[in-house]
């Protein structure tokens, strides 16, 4: 239940800034990508704190595979966090559509492909994959605001800032500033998938953490 919330309120915060920011920037995109990044990173910040003691605050089926990995999640536990992290991506979708009178649950039509993105996308969920397998292992104090300030950096610094598999079919189901085109998902998805396994395969050799160990 706390990954269900915790996902939900990360994609109501995704969304609904995105709609707002879109709303109120009057045609200027910088402004209202700003305004979507900022109001994203203090949401992470705060939902990681509310729900780290929780869940651990994963929201993010590749965090959770990570972790698992490491030895810090079971498997079992790291399966029945996947299908609720993406129904409560879906949900909160949803629920930000609502709110702004947007129709609800419609295919995005907002195109995102090319090697670009791939690339970006790639890129940023290493990084987050990283931070989070270092600072939840040797720097826990510091985890939420590493990955709020990681994620709305990102926004900035990468062609692309989903890093996250059920962001990103949540995100397929909204026709809004921060939606993606579902064919370009899959593309997605693997740049993802790969980004995250390459992170763990580099950190789990650089930090100290229970799987290096365990191999020693």
């Amino acid at each position: 239940m706390a990954e269900f919330l915790g996902t939900a309120f990360l994609l109501i915060a995704v969304v609904g800034s995105g709609i707002l920011g879109e709303r109120l920037a009057g045609g200027n995109v910088a402004i209202a990508l700003l305004g979507n990044a900022m109001a994203t990173a203090a949401a992470l910040f705060a939902l990681i704190q509310w729900f780290g003691p929780l869940s651990g605050a994963h929201f993010n089926p590749l965090i959770s595979a990570a972790i698992a990995f490491r030895g810090d999640l079971t498997w079992r536990a790291a399966l029945a966090y996947v299908p609720v992290q993406l129904v409560g991506a879906i949900m909160g979708v949803g629920l930000a559509d609502c709110m702004f009178d947007i129709p609800i649950f419609a295919f995005a039509t907002q195109a995102r492909h090319g090697p670009s993105q791939t690339l970006s996308e790639f890129v940023a969920t290493f990084g987050l994959v990283g931070a989070v397998w270092t600072c939840s292992e040797i720097g826990p104090s510091t985890l939420a605001g590493v990955v709020a300030c990681y994620v709305g950096g990102a926004f900035w610094f990468t062609a692309t800032d989903f890093a996250n598999p059920a962001v990103t079919i949540a995100r397929a189901l909204t026709d809004t500033f921060s939606g993606i085109r579902a064919s370009d998902v899959p593309c997605f998805l693997m740049a993802e998938c790969t980004g995250a396994l390459a992170s763990v395969i580099l950190f789990s050799w650089l930090t100290p953490s229970k799987i290096c160990r365990s191999r020693r």
